[in-house]
């Protein structure tokens, strides 16, 4: 069975997530609490990996010892699945936690007690690529239907978590007033080690070159797709289905190359100027020398 979308506070959200709204709103982080925020498709799992990595020093069995969705719980599913909130609510500080809330839906305790935030922004055109190859698996949004319907869709913010532009505008536009770190998905595929760093530092570690070159290993795209503990392959199918597709898929930049037509592309572009024309946000869709 397919899930299908409520508005909440104007936010289109899955019929598995929306009713317990009021809990997830009310959540209480701690003093301490990290939390990776980004839109969906935009290297979650990526990020989880690497400050997982980062917070173990480099030791890949301690961050093999639970799936990435256990060591970094979600806090929109907390009603819906393992870890539950009251699991969650036991785990020593500092906590380290995922959402894909907009920046206004964000629960304000992590605003309160002046959490680190990591927000990790990918391209909207990579984004709508893989968003719509998700949702084929995704049993928690609508059938994605043809990859036309599904851009108009994307375009008009109708998909789960809503709209791209306003989360990537929303986050950027607060980050000075938090303890916000903002990285781009295309940074870190064209150079990886510098990323980590940022990363390291902002988490207030110091890790020496040959344990952020193994942690650049461990989390390049080939190691982490045979890592059971890292790709989702022992999420629930009643979820994620991926019995004919695997979630995670290519993660390249410039893929939506193979999908976007001339026209889509004409279209898209039109509508990204109207809508990102007021901001000082800027985003490569291409890496030279890199798919």
């Amino acid at each position: 069975m397919r899930s299908q979308l409520i508005l909440v506070e104007g936010v289109p959200l899955s019929d598995i997530i929306a009713p317990h709204w009021q809990e997830i709103h009310n959540f209480q982080a701690r003093p301490g609490d990290v939390l990776i925020a980004t839109y969906p498709k935009s290297g979650t799992t990526w990020l989880q990996e690497m400050v997982e990595m980062i917070r173990h020093n480099g030791d890949l069995e301690k961050c093999q010892q639970a799936p990435i969705y256990e060591r970094i719980p979600f806090i929109e599913l907390l009603q819906c699945m393992p870890p539950d909130a009251e699991t969650v609510n036991a785990l020593p500080s500092p906590r380290y936690l995922k959402t894909h809330l907009p920046y206004q839906l964000v629960p304000s305790s992590f605003w309160d007690h002046n959490c680190k935030v990591i927000y990790l922004a990918r391209n909207a055109r990579d984004a709508a690529t893989s968003y719509y190859h998700f949702d084929h698996i995704a049993k928690l949004h609508p059938e994605p239907g043809s990859w036309d319907q599904y851009l108009q869709r994307f375009m008009s913010g109708n998909v789960g978590w809503g709209s791209w532009y306003d989360h990537v505008k929303g986050f950027w536009e607060e980050k000075d007033k938090h303890d916000m770190l903002y990285l781009f998905y295309e940074d870190i595929k064209q150079d990886p080690a510098s990323e980590i760093r940022k990363i390291i530092r902002f988490l207030g570690k110091d890790l020496p070159d040959a344990t952020i070159e193994k942690i650049v290993h461990c989390t390049s795209f080939s190691q982490m797709k045979k890592n059971a503990m890292a790709n989702y392959s022992t999420f629930p199918k009643e979820i994620l289905d991926q019995s004919q597709q695997t979630f995670m898929r290519k993660g390249q930049v410039g893929d939506w190359k193979n999908l976007f037509t001339v026209r889509q592309n004409e279209l898209f572009e039109e509508d990204y100027r109207k809508k990102m024309n007021q901001t000082t946000l800027k985003f490569k869709v291409s890496i030279k020398g890199m798919s």
